[in-house]
């Protein structure tokens, strides 16, 4: 099936009341989705502010890898992706509270 690629931006918040971070993100979908389907996607996406979609923009394949390494890069995904793996290991009871310090996960 065929692919398309987008960048959407998108407010972020948790980071001091009133305060938020714009953060590119980049998706693969298949072809059949369209632009207003990304933005339902996006806005539904974890930590992602009430209308914080600020726009979404479809890109090609280069641009898309590109953007993929941009966002492993980013503090911001860092800390996010890191709780929530954290929060993971700790329901499942693979990991117990406290200990993730010492397993290097934030």
């Amino acid at each position: 099936m065929d692919k398309r690629y987008w960048k959407a931006i998108c407010r972020y918040g948790h980071v001091g009341f009133g305060n938020e971070v714009s953060v590119a993100r980049y998706l693969e979908t298949d072809s059949r989705l369209t632009c207003f389907d990304v933005w339902n996607i996006v806005k539904t996406m974890p930590g992602v502010k009430a209308r914080g979609v600020v726009f979404v923009t479809e890109i090609d394949r280069a641009r898309w890898l590109m953007g993929k390494e941009e966002e492993k890069e980013n503090f911001y995904l860092q800390q996010m992706f890191a709780r929530a793996k954290k929060q993971q290991l700790e329901a499942e009871g693979g990991l117990p509270a406290g200990r993730c310090a010492e397993e290097g996960i934030a």
